[in-house]
């Protein structure tokens, strides 16, 4: 009975581990929005802080990737390295940078809540690319659908309303003047940073479409992450050099501008693509994305009180929208993965795939993502805890 008891406790841990992940990836992400933002206003060009961010995660991630995967790491093709560069592209270069100009035309945390449109474009460029498959006869394919148009609503609301300012944690004790130049600074940037938003979560969605492809021929997570940082580097290092024509703002100082950089580079570089890559490989893209709203109710929080941020009914109003739109995705592709599990063939990211986290040179420890109550023919409890030795 006890034996039974902790093989559920595993199985219910070990298909937690996905949802724990990007969780977690969200608390990160919400610190990177209040630093970046910060950093920003002590002069830091993004431009730059790009650069930074993945030469931070370069140089983090590649020697994990040299020592664990130097065994397994595929030949990298030139179909690979052209994914690769896209990749570099998508997500350091476009989205990154548009993300950043957003934010600065309009606040942290309504670029936060903006963010929540991310699974439904990632969900339609899904269906596109056949990484997703949707019939309209199953509950599960219509939840998708009308959780994707509930999701385009609301971020239409967020755009077309802002609605009276709502004051949350005492945020006008931090200065009434700030708050009438920002507010004034925004709505001139408004349409601006609306437009810049939108075109950061195509790039962004689209990072996650090609990561997805790229995967199934480099199946190594963390030399891709490391390649991928690589690349973003280079790219938007000249991108940097065309459009950062003031060469004072490569100097920064032991500031929030360099651990703007570490920080990001880091948690939301080379941690979260790592992460996002093994996640995305067994669960899909449109799983990974589907996390964002938690960022957005930490940044919303963390904005008001350490940036004194502003926050519209309207975006708070859309961010709710988003968020049952989004958890009516959440709940189709849940049960597209339990009809999976149960044989049905019509799910993409099938039964028995696993999460692997390399731990020592010799060693890995994977994650059985397949159901907990599958059995071994001799009636034992499966262990979700399987060790592969040596790579």
């Amino acid at each position: 009975m006890a034996q039974q008891q902790a093989s559920a406790l595993s199985s219910f841990f070990n298909n937690a581990k996905p949802y724990l992940a990007m969780i977690s990836l969200q608390f990160g992400y919400a610190g990177m929005y209040i630093i970046c933002m910060v950093a920003f206003k002590h002069g830091m060009s993004h431009w730059v802080l790009v650069v930074y961010r993945h030469a931070v995660a370069t140089l983090v991630i590649a020697p994990f990737a040299y020592f664990f995967e130097r065994k397994i790491r595929p030949k990298l093709t030139l179909s690979v390295f052209l994914k690769i560069a896209a990749l570099g592209f998508l997500e350091p270069v476009l989205d990154q940078n548009l993300y950043y100009v957003g934010m600065q035309s309009t606040s942290a945390t309504f670029a936060s809540a903006f963010v929540n449109v991310l699974p439904a474009v990632t969900f339609i460029l899904a269906l596109l690319f056949r990484l997703e498959k949707v019939n309209l006869k199953q509950i599960p394919s219509l939840a998708k659908v009308i959780g994707t148009a509930i999701t385009v609503s609301g971020a239409m609301v967020m755009t077309l309303y802002k609605g009276p300012i709502v004051n949350i944690v005492g945020s006008y004790a931090h200065g009434g003047s700030h708050h009438s130049a920002s507010a004034s600074s925004t709505q001139q940037n408004w349409v601006t940073g609306i437009s810049t938003l939108f075109s950061c979560i195509f790039g962004w969605s689209g990072f996650f479409i090609v990561q997805s492809m790229t995967l199934k021929e480099y199946p190594a997570e963390l030399s891709l992450t490391a390649l991928v940082c690589v690349m973003g580097m280079i790219e938007s290092g000249v991108v940097a050099l065309i459009f950062e024509r003031d060469m004072s703002a490569w100097a920064i100082g032991f500031d929030s501008r360099i651990l703007a950089a570490a920080y990001s580079g880091v948690v939301c570089s080379g941690i979260a693509y790592y992460m996002q890559s093994v996640v995305n490989k067994v669960r899909g893209p449109v799983f990974v994305t589907a996390f964002s709203p938690l960022s957005m109710v930490i940044t919303a929080v963390l904005g008001a009180i350490v940036l004194a941020e502003q926050i519209h009914l309207g975006s708070i109003i859309g961010a709710c929208i988003i968020v049952i739109g989004l958890y009516s995705v959440i709940w189709g592709k849940s049960k597209d993965l339990a009809a999976a599990n149960n044989g049905d063939d019509h799910h993409d990211f099938e039964k028995g795939k696993t999460l692997d986290f390399p731990m020592t040179e010799k060693t890995t420890v994977v994650f059985d993502l397949a159901d907990p109550h599958d059995i071994e023919s001799n009636g034992a409890s499966k262990s979700p805890f399987k060790q592969i030795s040596p790579l």
